[in-house]
């Protein structure tokens, strides 16, 4: 191993990928890190307006990109987000699922609007995403899936019980997809973060954020970019022998507790 072979593992050059929740926190550093790694992504959001903003700024860093409104909880929606990564940008070999929502409901308070949103979003439209991208990846040379759940798919999660609920099944999944997809040679992973700096964590009180913050190991919370690393080894050829694992980037909060 020199220095071309170990820099050639983790260059994404020609590679096409979709980035859920593409545009802020946690997907846009991820869309980011991989133009800056040779891949062109698409990135989906609800927000046309934050789609445009985004492929501009990713075009602005050099790299070929497309944003396309999607709502993930909208399977035609999945279909067309697939369709038009191929038309665009000529194939599709990485597939991030990132994009979630956290709502909020007590256990005891469930309202069935509530909890079929959180399904729709954070399970069904991750596991239908591949799905529709299946066709495409099994034609892929160096195909991997990043299904990003979270730290509390490993803990309890009061309050947000649903989110925690999906992100451990998304887990399942990953397994799941890893096993039965390994003889088409795609790769399937999860990658856990803890508490990141986001939009999504900002939302939380000032007090709920200084516990998260602080029940790690590094006793703080993690930026966006963090993230990066971790989602480029999943999907380059440094983890071309991994598959069905979960990277846990969490600061040590899940072994702290």
């Amino acid at each position: 191993m020199n220095r071309d072979q170990l820099q050639a593992l983790f260059d994404l050059t020609g590679r096409v990928a979709i980035v859920t929740g593409g545009t802020r926190g946690i997907g846009r550093s991820i869309a980011e890190g991989f133009v800056a790694a040779g891949a062109a992504v698409a990135v989906a959001s609800r927000k046309a307006d934050a789609c445009e903003e985004t492929e501009a700024a990713l075009r602005a860093m050099g790299g070929d990109a497309i944003g396309v409104p999607t709502h993930v909880g909208d399977l035609d929606a999945l279909t067309a987000l697939v369709r038009r990564t191929v038309d665009e940008l000529g194939r599709l070999d990485i597939v991030v699922n990132n994009a979630a929502t956290p709502l909020r409901e007590d256990l005891g308070r469930f309202t069935p609007e509530a909890y079929e949103k959180a399904m729709e979003v954070n399970l069904r439209g991750p596991v239908f995403l591949v799905q529709e991208a299946l066709p495409h990846l099994r034609n892929s040379p160096a195909a991997s899936v990043i299904n990003v759940i979270s730290a509390g798919a490993f803990l309890p999660s009061p309050f947000i019980a649903t989110y925690g609920a999906t992100k451990a099944a998304l887990l399942s999944f990953t397994r799941s997809m890893a096993e039965e997809f390994a003889p088409l040679g795609i790769r399937v992973n999860a990658l856990a973060p803890g508490a990141v700096d986001t939009e999504m964590m900002r939302k939380n009180t000032p007090e709920a954020q200084e516990q998260m913050a602080s029940s790690s190991f590094l006793h703080r919370m993690a930026h966006p970019d963090e993230m990066v690393g971790p989602a480029v080894f999943l999907a380059s050829d440094a983890a071309s022998f991994v598959t069905g694992q979960v990277v846990i980037a969490d600061g040590g909060l899940v072994p702290a507790r």
